[in-house]
């Protein structure tokens, strides 16, 4: 970790598809600067960029197929340096088919010299299905020699089954959140909601805390 001389240095490397995560990690890092912390912030881009919404039905059950057994995407180089002094680095994306998304598993396979060596928090946005996620991260970062902490999780509010109907018919291309759809009256709202952003400065906040203190709690998660 950082000495009281220097400030905090922290690595966000995220992908958003439909943009969720990105709010997420804007307002994570807004709450770290908060408490001092430098930040850099890095968005994983597809080499060839993935649509949303899809379009179709087809395509939205192919993607769910694909992603179920861990498709890789290939992505586009990344800027940061490969050895900068990060006192935390955290890895941020969505839930796709109860895996990480091909992005992140991408940057897993090209990128372990980012994580190795390094406490890396896990920042997962979902509509329920996080579990296998976060266990397959944990397991990656550690066999590459990274210190997995979190996770940090974040769900779609929505009761189920209506909270997978709405995820699926919005990624198809239909907004099952509109007055003129029958889905209306049980799927309100797409995505988080505004008091989850403000729990994600929050905790950007406390983090920074844990980090100009010396270290991070084991512990350190928020699961809702």
């Amino acid at each position: 970790m950082s000495t009281s001389l220097q400030p905090i240095r922290v690595l966000i490397l995220y992908y958003s598809y439909s943009g969720q995560s990105s709010v997420l990690v804007r307002r994570l890092a807004t709450g770290l600067g908060d408490q001092g912390a430098v930040v850099h912030q890095e968005r994983i881009c597809p080499l060839h960029p993935l649509r949303f919404p899809l379009g179709s039905i087809f395509k939205t059950i192919r993607l769910m197929l694909t992603t179920f057994f861990r498709r890789r995407h290939p992505i586009q180089p990344l800027e940061v340096g490969e050895g900068e002094p990060w006192d935390l680095v955290i890895l941020g994306g969505p839930t796709w088919s109860w895996n990480a998304s091909g992005p992140i598993l991408r940057l897993l396979d090209t990128y372990p010299q980012l994580f190795r060596g390094r406490p890396v928090l896990a920042l997962i946005s979902c509509r329920g299905y996080w579990s296998t996620h976060w266990h397959y991260l944990r397991r990656r970062l550690t066999r590459m020699g990274a210190t997995p902490l979190g996770p940090l999780v974040f769900d779609h509010p929505q009761a189920e089954p209506w909270r997978t109907l709405g995820v699926f018919f919005k990624i198809a291309g239909i907004a099952p959140e509109r007055s003129s759809s029958p889905l209306s009256r049980f799927y309100r709202h797409f995505g988080h909601t505004p008091e989850q952003f403000e729990a994600a400065q929050q905790l950007g906040r406390r983090l920074a805390t844990h980090l100009k203190a010396g270290s991070i709690p084991p512990d350190f998660k928020y699961i809702p």
